[in-house]
């Protein structure tokens, strides 16, 4: 819901509506965001520290809010606002973007493709030939996890994971660890970046320092040597499920909540000080920039959501068995109500051609009763494919539907994306549809 044109106020207001209930703090009432993604606030959740890198302190004080790349790029010097405060988007030439992938999941594709020519150099670390890969000027192919030794760990996990080496590095490929060592010591800071340690002194050194800091009730973890032979470090469940804020509800004087005041705001009088017209005080319907009440719509009558895909990782493993066994003539399943097909005299299987202002792509159609008239459905993480690479505009061929999402900061106070306030056509695609060749290798 908050990935949407003022997706600020409906968490706002959920938690309002909690509130007044009185339901915040008790077993099974009160409110919980974020249950598909992220397991957390239903299970049981250990009482236990994970092994992770130290971080120094970035000596870089500006910054942006990550939703708006395509912004920061295409706005140098520009001022804008975040949670209260009057930024500037800094004069970017160089990108070096190690971990993600933007072309997968930044909005409006066409408009990223504008901002990422801005830049002198992009250099990207990837193991896969992706669409962000593909528009870089310099790619250091990197390990997967196969190919190199690591932890697996995660704070709403009970297991701790010896992710160990299964295959030696293909090609060229190297870890992310042993690049950025070598970048070091071209300027000299070798020794300071790896602090004398290898890649497996470094296991051993995290690994130690979570046991320091692990409650020997809860645990007894072995040594880095037993842990690393055995594979795993599993950590009983908590004994109690946790409930939110019920520490809160119990004595809010003694556990106030990180608010200026301390409670559940559902007036901010920090918010309203802002006078930010797209964000005001207290919860509030504010119309968005496109929805199906909008003049908008009468050009583009369907309301596109972008979903999680059920068949792999965001864009991760797109081109495998899994993944693939779930496309529509080799595209991207888009969902449509029967009525709504019918009506464009589109059936089950048909390539077609969604669209706004802001580009096409193709899908695959599969017409179905559970989606409601006027919304069509279409999953993530379909490798960006265009017709002609590096037009824009031109046509995604695979089902990317971040091609046509818009570009907009949620708010003022937020600038997260806005992803699904989108509006769409949709028709049968006349024609032989072009062949996908978003996974084809990079010319040797």
């Amino acid at each position: 819901m908050q990935r949407s044109d003022h997706g600020e106020q409906p968490i706002w207001a959920a938690i309002a509506l909690a509130a007044v209930l009185g339901q915040v703090g008790l077993p099974g009432g009160g409110f919980g965001f974020g249950y598909g993604s992220m397991e957390g606030l239903a299970s049981l959740l250990p009482d236990m520290p994970i092994p992770t890198l130290p971080l120094s302190r970035n000596l870089v004080r500006s910054f942006i809010p990550v939703a708006r790349i395509a912004d920061l790029l295409l706005n140098p010097g520009q001022r804008f606002q975040y949670n209260g405060q009057d930024l500037v988007y800094p004069d970017i030439d160089l990108v070096y973007w190690c971990g993600g992938n933007p072309f997968h999941h930044h909005q409006d594709l066409n408009r990223l493709l504008r901002a990422w020519r801005r830049p002198s150099t992009i250099v990207v670390h990837d193991p896969w030939w992706t669409a962000t890969a593909r528009h870089a000027d310099i790619v250091l192919p990197t390990t997967t996890t196969l190919e190199r030794d690591d932890i697996g760990a995660s704070a709403r996990d009970r297991f701790i994971i010896a992710m160990k080496q299964a295959i030696a590095p293909v090609g060229e490929a190297r870890d992310d660890f042993a690049i950025f060592g070598d970048l070091a010591e071209r300027f000299g800071t070798r020794d300071s970046f790896t602090e004398g340690r290898a890649t497996i002194q470094w296991l051993r050194y995290i690994y130690e320092a979570a046991c320091e800091r692990a409650n020997p009730h809860v645990a007894e973890w072995p040594g880095f040597d037993e842990f690393w032979r055995r594979g795993y470090l599993e950590i009983p469940e908590a004994s109690t499920p946790h409930v939110l804020f019920e520490e809160f509800r119990m004595n809010p004087e003694s556990n106030p909540l990180p608010t200026p005041s301390g409670r559940i705001e559902i007036f901010s009088k920090k918010i309203a000080s802002y006078n930010y017209a797209d964000c005001p005080g207290h919860p509030s319907w504010l119309e968005p920039a496109e929805w199906l009440g909008s003049p908008l719509a009468r050009e583009y009558p369907l309301h596109l959501l972008t979903t999680q895909p059920r068949t792999r990782l965001h864009g991760q493993m797109d081109m495998a068995r899994v993944s693939q066994q779930s496309k529509v003539a080799g595209r991207e399943p888009m969902r449509i109500n029967r009525g709504d097909a019918g009506a464009r005299g589109i059936r089950d299987g048909d390539v077609v051609r969604v669209f706004n202002q802001r580009g096409a792509i193709l899908a695959g159609a599969v017409l179905t009763d559970d989606i409601r008239p006027g919304v069509i459905q279409i999953s993530t993480g379909a490798w960006y494919d265009p017709v002609d690479p590096g037009t824009i505009g031109s046509l995604d061929k695979h089902g990317n539907p971040n091609v046509l999402t818009l570009d907009k900061g949620t708010s003022s106070l937020a600038q997260g994306p806005s992803a699904q306030t989108t509006l769409v056509q949709v028709e049968r695609y006349a024609g032989e549809p072009p062949p996908v060749s978003a996974f084809k290798p990079p010319v040797a």
